[in-house]
Parts: C-alpha cells; sequence; structure tokens
C-alpha cells in the first residue's frame, strides 16, 4: 500500500536509482519510490530538477509546507489523466448558474451533514451539543433549500461552521485546548493553530486524490474559480 511521506526536518531530497533519499543531521533514509502516494515537506528541503524529473514520472505530487505548517504551493506533475470531454463537461457545470449552484449545494450539504455525524458521535458520550445540532440541523433541513445562490451556500456553511467551532469548547471541556472563536492569521491559540494545520493537511489530501481522476481541480463550484491556483480541493475538503 502507498503512503505518505512527512519531512519536519531541514535537509536534501533526492534519487538514489529506484528510491527517494531523504539526508538530514541525522544520517541518510530510503524510500522505495513504489511505496510513495505523495510527499509533504515541512522542513528546509534543498532538491534538484533530477529528483521532479522522477517525481513526475511516477506521478507522486510534492507539497511545501512554511515556517508556521501554512501551505505554499504543490509540485503537479504534468497530469497524466487529460481528459478535454471532462474538461468541458466541468466548465459547462461552473458556467451554467442552475448547475453549478446544485454542485455547490451538494458540497454544503456533505459538509453539514459530516459537522453533525461528529456532534451526535460526542453527544451520545454525554456532551451536551443538542443546541448546536438543532441550529445545523435547521440550516440543512431548512436554510440550504431555500438557497438561490451560491453566495448564499457559502453563507449557510459560514454560519454552520461558525455553530460547530463554537462546540468545540463543550467537547474539549476540562482540557487545555480552549478556543474564543476560530483565527487565522496568525491563530490566537492551540486549538485553532491544530484546526488551521488540520485544513491544510486535509486540502493537499485532496488535491491529491483529484490529481488521479480526469477531474482538473483548478475549476470548483463553490469556491469561485479565479486566479487561485485549486478551487476544487476547497470544495470538497
Amino acid at each position: 500500500m502507498k503512503r505518505t511521506l512527512y519531512l519536519f526536518s531541514s535537509g536534501r531530497l533526492k534519487r538514489k536509482d529506484n528510491t527517494i533519499c531523504v539526508e538530514t543531521q541525522e544520517g541518510k533514509r530510503y524510500f522505495p519510490v513504489e511505496s510513495i502516494r505523495d510527499i509533504y515537506a515541512f522542513g528546509e528541503v534543498d532538491l534538484n530538477k533530477k529528483l521532479l524529473e522522477f517525481l513526475e514520472d511516477k506521478e507522486i505530487i510534492l507539497h511545501f509546507f512554511g515556517y508556521y505548517g501554512n501551505y505554499v504551493g504543490s509540485f503537479y506533475p504534468r497530469e497524466h489523466y487529460n481528459s478535454g470531454y471532462l474538461l468541458l463537461k466541468q466548465a459547462e457545470h461552473y458556467l451554467d448558474p442552475a448547475l453549478r449552484l446544485e454542485l455547490a449545494r451538494k458540497f454544503v450539504e456533505g459538509a453539514l451533514a459530516n459537522m453533525l455525524q461528529v456532534l451526535r458521535y460526542y453527544s451520545a458520550r454525554g456532551k451536551e451539543l443538542q443546541s448546536f445540532i438543532d441550529t445545523i440541523s435547521a440550516l440543512l433541513q431548512e436554510s440550504l433549500p431555500q438557497c438561490t445562490s451560491v453566495e448564499e451556500l457559502m453563507a449557510i456553511e459560514g454560519n454552520a461552521r461558525k455553530c460547530y467551532y463554537e462546540s468545540f469548547n463543550t467537547i474539549l471541556v476540562d482540557t487545555p485546548f480552549a478556543m474564543e472563536a476560530r483565527s487565522k492569521h496568525p491563530p490566537a491559540d492551540p486549538l485553532n493553530a491544530l484546526i488551521s494545520f488540520g485544513n491544510s493537511l486535509v486540502y493537499t489530501k485532496t488535491l491529491t486524490e483529484i490529481y488521479k481522476t480526469h477531474l482538473d481541480p483548478r475549476i470548483g463550484y463553490l469556491h469561485a474559480t479565479n486566479f487561485r491556483r485549486f478551487t476544487l480541493n476547497l470544495d470538497l475538503a
């Protein structure tokens, strides 16, 4: 089974025969290329074109993160699953307001359903979360079907996520992970830092999975397609 290679130490990343060599102050480690799905580089990493050509040939994405764990960018190998037909269909669904709205609605519906699943899990284990469950359920069952624009869907998702994050203090009561409100740049507390870090991992993991399909990650539906590199992974994550 292929796995993700996480690099937290600074050093050098290079090709050695049919392996990926990670060279740090602690020494060298070799990873068979056939066992690697993608690479997450958090430390300062040196590499060369020979390695990039090797990764491209093996269809391995290399993700880069900044000093604080923020996502910086990816080495995205040449698309191995090009499909002009599917690209046209993606664009068609984006440009048609009705088709885009229904796809975006499904993304928000899935996000709210996942939030409720988590809240019900902890509610069944004694946490007082019914008010949060009721609020998000109402958004899912009553407000969401009435939306007539992507902007309204974004607002509903934002309200649901705000409610969801507010529940964390109840879930994590009597722990050091208290949170007054969601904050990002910079995160105001350890829990916000963990959420931001987790989001970065999920966004890049989703990008890796999209790469294995004929879909183009540059065309999203809930998040507007613009000059940003990728948006479909934000929709799905």
